[in-house]
């Protein structure tokens, strides 16, 4: 793989999934390896969903369903937890991840079913918890926004989590969700440093951008926190407390704040990553996250996994503490509103024929 081809990609290999059997390798076929190979270009194909809730058990998250219009992600974060899933699919967790999508375009179709079943009980769904549900694909595809269309025909509360400025478009949906407590949005802000951001998250809105974001979702009357994650030890941690003034200026109410998570391939890709754009900081990076869990790069153990242990892990939370009560950011949130839950009438219903 040339540079010309990986240039505004997040990651340089494209290693085979876990649960590949085998691997191939280019044969010679009497051209030049680096014979003008065109850069890489994002494919996208459809995926026909039979279902679009997933239900989780986890006590490290406050919700317990989700719904994700896309797999794979463009926005090309180096270091995504998200990207071993797209091992399940037969692709490579590499570039495959931010270059080989999947969209679920009758997701709202589905969506609207499951809502509509009686034995379905509301409570607050998130959006957007593996992938970004505001990707560049969701220009054109609007998968996200036909699924909020029918979250705000059922009056169904929804927590948003993004980074992704396609958001705004949406504010003439989820300004009224606001006003009725249906609505709360979470953006993402890792670092200040846009050439830093640039290098890590290449096709995400630079960090400007983002606090942009949260100015015009609170001007609309949306609540937004902002996510200083993740945090990333001996890089971005000494922007804590400017990430969180930055974002309270900007209108945010409330922030939140997660370690730095290397599950399966994720470790792979950071470190080579690290060699390559941070080789003067990678040693002190990795050996302060090996301290926060137990010498291993990463522990996926639920009430650990998030945020680490040991004296680094807590100098971090003491410090989020103490920043958050100074700028007057919440930590906690007031619940969204479950009691206007209602199911419209759907075409056929007796109701139609009055």
């Amino acid at each position: 793989m040339t540079d010309a081809q990986i240039r505004g990609r997040g990651v340089a290999t494209n290693a085979a999934g876990r649960f590949e059997a085998f691997t191939t390798e280019r044969c010679a076929d009497g051209w030049p390896e680096d014979d003008d190979l065109p850069p890489l270009r994002t494919e996208l194909r459809d995926e026909v969903a039979r279902s679009i809730i997933t239900y989780n058990r986890s006590p490290d998250l406050p919700f317990d369903r989700s719904i994700n219009p896309y797999r794979g992600c463009e926005h090309g974060c180096v270091y995504c937890f998200a990207r071993p899933s797209h091992a399940y699919l037969g692709l490579s967790p590499g570039l495959d991840f931010e270059t080989r999508l999947i969209a679920r375009p009758n997701a709202a179709e589905v969506l609207r079913r499951e809502l509509s079943s009686k034995s379905y009980k509301v409570v607050t769904v998130a959006l957007g918890t593996n992938t970004d549900p505001y990707q560049p694909v969701e220009k054109t595809r609007s998968v996200t926004r036909d699924c909020l269309q029918v979250l705000s025909d059922f009056q169904h509360p929804v927590g948003i989590v993004t980074k992704g400025a396609l958001i705004e478009r949406d504010l003439d949906i989820l300004s009224p969700m606001a006003a009725k407590g249906l609505v709360r949005v979470g953006i993402s802000l890792t670092t200040l440093d846009a050439g830093l951001s640039r290098r890590m998250e290449p096709r995400a809105p630079s960090p400007r951008r983002r606090l942009a974001i949260i100015r015009r979702l609170t001007e609309a009357g949306v609540p937004v926190r902002v996510m200083t994650s993740p945090l990333i030890p001996g890089l971005t941690d000494h922007e804590l407390e400017q990430l969180l003034e930055a974002g309270r200026d900007a209108g945010a109410d409330a922030a939140s704040w997660i370690m730095l998570r290397l599950p399966r391939e994720v470790s792979e890709l950071w470190q080579r990553w690290l060699a390559d754009h941070e080789p003067a900081r990678a040693e002190k990076v990795m050996s302060k996250l090996r301290e926060m869990h137990g010498g291993r790069d990463y522990d996926p153990r639920w009430g650990h996994r998030m945020r680490g242990e040991g004296e680094y892990a807590a100098l971090v939370a003491k410090r989020f503490t103490v920043a958050v009560k100074r700028l007057g950011l919440a930590t906690r949130t007031p619940a969204l509103r479950l009691d206007l839950f209602t199911r419209p009438p759907q075409a056929g219903d007796q109701l139609a024929l009055f």
